[in-house]
């Protein structure tokens, strides 16, 4: 899965602000750059009486509305879900994604702070960095919130370059983690039986599903 970044803090803080920096920045280095914004109401995109609806309430699993220039995907959720499920919906194909919100997730956090909206947020779990308006009392690394380019540094030398190779694996939708050798071994392995088969020549990127069906 590529590296997960959420950008945390209070409300008119200038977390969607930050986020709008970051993109442009990482995008002219050649990244690939996906968003993921934590909502507190309930999405509207699917209302009664359109066909997506109409789908939904026939009883399929997922729909997708696609037109010319984007496409809507509606997916049914009977409980919260987790950044890493909403993050595997995305595929592989990016560089990093950043999260807006989502502060009780176990992912590296960058908070955006302001001093008119009230003094920091406190208990966060893996706060890499502060992106602030003033002068704060923390040993956590601190950026101005206009140092756009100081902070998609710390993303590109902490996340997105020690993860552009990556080989990733779930088991019964749980991601499995993977050290050193293990990935080698199976990365070698599988590009190896991959690179066998006719019509195969430069591999960039390779998936492969497996679904076993239960036995009763």
């Amino acid at each position: 899965m590529p590296p997960i970044v959420s950008i945390v803090g209070k409300s008119k803080s200038g977390k969607t602000t930050l986020i709008e920096g970051l993109i442009p920045e990482l995008k002219s280095r050649g990244y690939r750059v996906a968003t993921i914004k934590h909502a507190r109401r309930e999405l509207a995109f699917d209302k009664p009486d359109k066909d997506s609806w109409r789908h939904i309430q026939a009883g399929s699993e997922a729909t997708a509305t696609a037109s010319s220039g984007q496409i809507v995907l509606i997916k049914p959720a009977t409980q919260d879900v987790g950044l890493d499920d909403i993050a595997r919906l995305f595929g592989e194909d990016y560089d990093i994604i950043l999260a807006e919100g989502f502060k009780q997730s176990n992912t590296p956090k960058i908070e955006a702070h302001r001093k008119e909206v009230g003094p920091p947020l406190s208990s966060l779990r893996k706060l890499i960095a502060i992106a602030t308006d003033e002068p704060l009392e923390t040993k956590t690394r601190q950026f101005s919130l206009q140092d756009i380019k100081g902070l998609a540094d710390l993303l590109e030398k902490g996340f997105i370059k020690p993860q552009r190779e990556r080989t990733s694996i779930y088991v019964n939708n749980s991601p499995i983690s993977l050290s050193a050798f293990p990935k080698e071994i199976i990365t070698n392995t599988l590009i190896a039986m991959v690179s066998s088969l006719k019509g195969i020549e430069n591999i960039k990127s390779l998936e492969i599903f497996l679904r076993k069906e239960q036995k009763p």
